[in-house]
Parts: structure tokens; sequence; C-alpha cells
């Protein structure tokens, strides 16, 4: 397979963003719906696909096998397997439909990414992909056993690179001290939940880790593409139906939510266009991964990664 997704995709002026998620696609999001957001994006010049083989096993009627599906039918059917860029994960599906979860997810253990990477490869219509992530930690299973199970996928041309999610900076470093000893293939992506307000650490986000300072800095001087996801705080930002989940609420919020409104009326943009921006144009530049329902919110969330805030509008709101 031609491998489109470069050494280092997410950096540099010439960074292709945002990363467009397909969480909700074949559940939430109808196929007829997510067809037509995929064909924008792709007429966009959006390249970058981010999906899991859990997605999104909790929604109504869902398996976890939907997002992947819908994907694979539309790569096929548009012949847009060599063009598009597609990230999956494995380690979080549910080891049974309606088991408990977290505490009963798959895990990464070699034989797990092994028969889930082929299960991922049958709905997605290919037999390689662009990036898999190790989708949460799994200290059950020793961290070289999973590494070498991801290079063992690497070596036969099924996977090209290979990320790690929701994983702390202890374990990140551990997996890349393992590769180096090994000489297998080195893990170039790492996403974790990232957005304009900060989280409050005191309260529990589960197996969801964030990015805070100190893990940008670390990961940053790695070498590795960081890549956030729920940006939009799911419409939380601008939907008044919608509160701010309870770690993001608190005095340190509600300033920099003047300061994003502020922003906002400054350049003439949405308050989501603005937070797309700034996580955009940042040092380092973290991709957000937007998920939409609708191709005018894909197209909001498209103008708001191009959109250049001046500085002194990106100074107050790193102040703030």
């Amino acid at each position: 397979m031609t491998n489109p997704i470069g050494d280092n995709p997410t950096r540099g002026p010439e960074a292709p963003g945002p990363w467009l998620g397909t969480m909700y696609f074949g559940t939430r999001v109808d196929e007829n719906r997510s067809r037509e957001i995929l064909d924008r994006f792709a007429e966009r010049g959006g390249r970058h696909l981010d999906t899991a083989n859990c997605y999104c096993f909790w929604a109504d009627g869902g398996t976890g096998d939907e997002s992947e599906a819908v994907l694979g039918r539309w790569l096929s059917d548009r012949g847009a397997h060599q063009e598009m860029v597609v990230a999956t994960k494995v380690g979080s599906r549910p080891a049974t439909l309606g088991a408990p979860w977290p505490e009963q997810a798959e895990g990464l253990s070699a034989a797990v990414i092994r028969e889930q990477f082929e299960r991922s490869a049958e709905r997605l219509r290919t037999d390689s992909v662009d990036l898999l992530y190790a989708h949460v930690e799994d200290e059950s299973t020793d961290l070289e056993e999973t590494l070498g199970a991801f290079a063992e996928l690497v070596a036969a041309g099924q996977v090209s690179h290979i990320g790690l999610s929701n994983h702390r900076r202890e374990r990140t470093v551990a997996a890349l001290e393992l590769a180096a000893r090994h000489g297998w293939p080195r893990c170039s992506h790492l996403q974790q939940r990232y957005t304009y307000l900060v989280p409050d650490r005191s309260v529990p986000f589960g197996p969801q880790r964030a990015f805070d300072g100190e893990d940008l800095a670390h990961a940053s001087a790695e070498g590795l593409n960081l890549v956030g996801y729920s940006p939009l705080l799911s419409g939380a930002y601008t939907r008044p139906d919608t509160p701010l989940a309870p770690e993001y609420r608190g005095a340190a919020s509600a300033r920099r939510l003047r300061a994003l409104r502020d922003a906002a009326d400054a350049v003439g943009a949405t308050v989501n266009q603005v937070v797309l921006a700034w996580m955009s144009s940042g040092d380092p530049v973290v991709t957000p991964i937007v998920g939409v329902s609708a191709v005018a919110q894909l197209d909001e969330a498209l103008d708001g990664a191009q959109l250049v805030l001046p500085e002194e509008v990106r100074a107050a709101l790193d102040a703030a």
C-alpha cells in the first residue's frame, strides 16, 4: 500500500487537519448522513479519518462494528482507500457485548490485537491500515507483548504506523524505551482528550486521559504527533442544552470561556472555530479530531481549523 500518512503528518504549516472523527457513524448518525459528511470532507480536501473497533457499542442498538463498517462501504464505493488515511484502534471493545466496561474490555494481548485487527480490516474492506492505536491502557498485559504484536503487524505490511491513546506519560515513556531496545517500530502518534478548557484532575475520567502541559512538552520533545479528541466537548461550548461535564466546571473554566467569547468577537468567528484554531496553531500543534452530525457542522469545523488567530488574540487566550 502506498502510505499517504507521511513521517510526521500533523506538524508544520502544511499540517492536514482537523481529522474527521466517525464515532457515531452508523448509529446516532445514520449511514446516509454519514456518507454526506464523508463526501463533503473529501471534497474539501480532508484526508484523515479516525475510527475504532468499538464505535459505538454503547449507542442504542450498537455493537461496535458500525463505524468501521460504514467507512469500509464508503471507501469501497468511492474507490478512496488509497486517497484517505485511516486510523483505527484496538483494546477498548467489550470482551462480550453487554459485559461491564471498562472492567471487561478486550485488552491488548497479542491474541486480541491479531484477531481484532483482522476483524477491523474486514469491516474497513482493506488488508492494511495506515495507523493502529492501542486504545486504552491494559495493565493486565505486559507492555512488551502488546508492542511485539504491533511490531508483527508492521513487519507484515498490515499496519504502517502505530500509536497510543489514553496512555499515561509513564506508559508512553516505557513504550518508547521498549521499542528502542528491541528495534521495533516506534510509536508515532499519541491521542488524548484535549480542548481549550483545562480539566479538573480531581474529577475521575475513567480510562480516558487528557493532555496536560507536561504531557505535551514530553511528547513533543519525543517527536510524537499529537492528536486531541473531544475538542468541542460534544457541543457544550455553544449549545445551552449541553452543559459542561463536571471536570470542566469552576472558576478557571469560567475565565477561559469569557476569553473564548472575546476572541470570537474579535475575529468574527464562532467559539468552536476559535477552539479549533487555537489547537491547530499551538506550540506544539495538537491536531483536533472533530465529530459532527451534519455537513454544516463539518464546514464550521474545517473553516475554524484554517482560521489564523492574530498574535494578540492568541496571547490573550493563552494567558486566561
